[in-house]
């Protein structure tokens, strides 16, 4: 077990100052733990390019170029999965939570491409924010069995990894995905929004609140316009990912 190594790594990314500081020592830890590659990268969209948010890595020759042609991202079972995990989890495991997906085949034939690039199986840590989901740290190559203490601080790690890199990088967008969430709602506006996210429509919300459909409207266009969202799907998509709703 590393869980030694990783304790003293996470001890001294405190310390850390710059880059060339951190990544030698964090590319020595991921070779003593038995892992070739790995990623840090902030959360892609499906139509963004992944390289063009990654903060640090090292992958095998060719396969991000790849990932990137063949548009993996979109079906990646890894990162959809991101979207429901709290902790890191195995590459592997993530398969069986899809397997009456209508993508399943093409995700099958995405690991198996992977594993024809050194890629065998690895973990991925999501790394979360103000506004939900920010990125994640991914590890792989051989195959690593991690002890749960060991996923335990990996999951720490990635985390002060994640925000370490960011503000090295582009402290701009550090200061963005940072900065407190200020969005004033009134009582009638936050019980609209939450009835909205349980699937209600205008009619149905009125009939609760005991107020016309119009009304409903008019909180609804108001929600809308203080959270910049384009439809009541994005209010309610923005809401969760700013925590107003859970």
């Amino acid at each position: 077990m590393n869980i030694t190594l990783l304790v003293q790594f996470l001890a001294l990314l405190e310390e850390m100052k710059t880059r060339e500081e951190i990544l030698p020592e964090f590319e020595r830890l991921l070779d003593r733990c038995g892992f070739d590659f790995y990623g840090v990268v902030r959360q892609p969209k499906p139509h963004e390019n992944p390289l063009r948010l990654l903060l640090a890595g090292r992958w095998p020759e060719g396969w991000p170029q790849i990932y990137i042609r063949k548009k993996y991202v979109v079906i990646d079972p890894t990162i959809r999965f991101l979207g429901h995990a709290q902790r890191g989890f195995r590459w592997r495991d993530t398969l069986v939570a899809f397997r009456s997906d209508p993508h399943r085949k093409r995700m099958e034939s995405m690991m198996i491409e992977a594993r024809n690039h050194g890629l065998f199986d690895g973990y991925i840590f999501p790394v979360h924010g103000r506004r939900g989901l920010m990125g994640n740290l991914t590890v792989g190559g051989r195959v690593v069995d991690l002890s749960p203490v060991e996923l335990s601080l990996f999951d720490a790690i990635a985390k002060r990894l994640f925000w370490k890199l960011l503000e090295l990088t582009d402290p701009e967008i550090m200061a963005e995905l940072v900065s407190r969430v200020e969005v004033q709602m009134t009582r009638r506006e936050m019980e609209a929004l939450h009835y909205l996210a349980d699937g209600m429509t205008s009619n149905d919300i009125g009939k609760v609140l005991d107020i016309s459909s119009h009304t409903v409207d008019w909180y609804m266009n108001g929600i809308q316009e203080k959270l910049k969202a384009k439809n009541r799907h994005h209010v309610v998509a923005l809401a969760f990912r700013l925590g107003l709703i859970s």
